[in-house]
């Protein structure tokens, strides 16, 4: 395994800082997370035309960059440390890799290119609060989180010309401007019970129900923008009243492949999710670091007492573990199965979950010892340190918590029931691997 980066990939972190630097400062993420969307529109604009980033970890034959998760997560790293609003991990962690998972020959051709060149996004519809579950992050996701045939979840029934969907989901990101959304339903009723994923055209950004171009929306579709703690990753409420869609890949779709298709996504949506709190948290931490040099209490700077510096080398250090985690994750994501990797060509088991996990607790500690550094301006709305704060809590509201993360991860590699017999059966390279990202012990609160 060669950790250095090459010089590609600099490249892309080093162009992206550099936009992010003169577009996206506190004051404009304020002001994007106003608008309608809840994020810049022409900032997006420039950054999939400009740098495709939403195309990033797509296959060239589909208009991607043909890059792995490695430089998608590069690219999450550096619009967390600029808390940047976006579709981003919607489209390109999420709808993205489902779609090129499962869809068809024409699902693909007529999607992928839109969404890795920016001119649509998508999502992922799952039942609220059931994310996670569903990417096999916090448990396994063969259960009845998608509504299991009883009431709550979406419901897919055949119709004569294709599908139509019943319910509602909670907490989507970027559901109300995503054009494309890739509908995780219950078919089959008790006898036949499975999961499958659905694709809705919704083509829907402005308003409830109207399009941008001022014509009719998708019948039956009612999409609501959620107040959420976190105003930077927007989401939305979306009711289905039977509306149209059509199965994503061919044939009748098999379970098995959905579940295993949402664990692989989850893998690189975790990644890409642990570079983006690593970015925050490395922001949170310079800006503290900036602050404490210039604040001064007793005739000198507060950063010149001990006991600031021992919190600050502390935090270091911890933020510097998260971020390695973070990039074996994504390296162990798209592995061809040489080095950390199986010999079956998988991902490290647990490899992404424990590197989220540490993550979203670094970040978490990053941004409270932001706002108590700053004293009494950081607890003031005005101040950055608050994007940060809420940008922890909200992403382990979505993905965690981070006890069940780590226990998810665990339960994979073999430390639970049975954990003595795997250990000796895999002893292999990849079990050094997963030592290597475990996170330290840690009270969970």
């Amino acid at each position: 395994m060669d950790a250095a980066f090459t010089e590609e990939q600099h490249e892309i972190r080093r162009t992206l800082r550099e936009l992010l630097l003169k577009r996206c400062g506190p004051d404009g993420v304020k002001a994007a997370v106003r608008t309608p969307p809840g994020y810049d529109r022409e900032l997006w604009r420039e950054l999939a035309g400009r740098l495709g980033l939403p195309g990033l970890a797509l296959p060239t034959a589909y208009g991607g960059v043909g890059c792995e998760p490695t430089e998608l997560a590069l690219a999450c790293e550096e619009t967390g440390r600029a808390v940047l609003p976006s579709p981003l991990i919607a489209t390109a962690a999420l709808a993205a890799p489902l779609i090129l998972a499962l869809g068809s020959a024409r699902q693909r051709e007529g999607l992928l290119p839109a969404l890795a060149t920016g001119e649509l996004t998508g999502t992922l519809v799952v039942p609220g609060g059931q994310l996670a579950t569903a990417l096999a992050l916090t448990g396994p996701n063969d259960g009845g989180w998608a509504g299991g045939g009883r009431a709550g979840g979406i419901q897919a029934r055949p119709a004569d010309d294709g599908w139509r969907l019943y319910g509602e989901a909670g907490q989507v990101l970027a559901g109300h401007t995503a054009e494309v959304l890739v509908v995780a339903a219950h078919t089959g009723g008790y006898a036949r019970s499975r999961t499958l994923l659905f694709l809705v055209r919704a083509a829907t950004t402005d308003g409830p129900g109207g399009r941008r171009d001022g014509g009719p929306g998708v019948p039956g579709l009612l999409r609501t923008r959620q107040t959420a703690l976190d105003e930077t990753r927007a989401q939305a409420r979306l009711e289905l009243r039977e509306v149209p869609a059509e199965l994503l890949g061919e044939g009748d779709g098999a379970e098995a492949a959905v579940t295993a298709a949402l664990a692989a996504t989850g893998v690189v949506a975790a990644a890409a999710l642990a570079a983006e709190a690593v970015g925050a948290a490395d922001a949170a931490l310079t800006r503290t670091v900036a602050y404490v040099k210039e604040r001064e209490q007793f005739g000198r700077p507060i950063g010149s007492f001990q006991a600031v510096q021992h919190r600050l080398a502390d935090l270091y250090v911890r933020l510097q573990a998260a971020r390695s985690a973070a990039y074996y994750a994504a390296w162990s994501a798209g592995s061809n199965g040489s080095g950390a990797a199986g010999t079956d060509g998988a991902a490290e088991p647990g490899a992404a979950a424990l590197a989220l996990a540490q993550a979203l607790e670094t970040l978490r500690t990053a941004a409270a010892e932001a706002v108590q550094l700053h004293g009494g301006i950081g607890f003031t709305w005005e101040h950055e340190a608050q994007l940060y704060f809420k940008r922890a809590a909200g992403d382990e509201l979505l993905l965690g918590p981070v006890h069940r993360l780590r226990a998810r991860a665990a339960e994979e590699a073999g430390l639970f029931a049975g954990g003595a017999a795997q250990a000796g059966a895999g002893g292999g390279p990849g079990r050094s691997g997963a030592a290597a990202v475990r996170a330290p012990e840690a009270v969970d609160v």
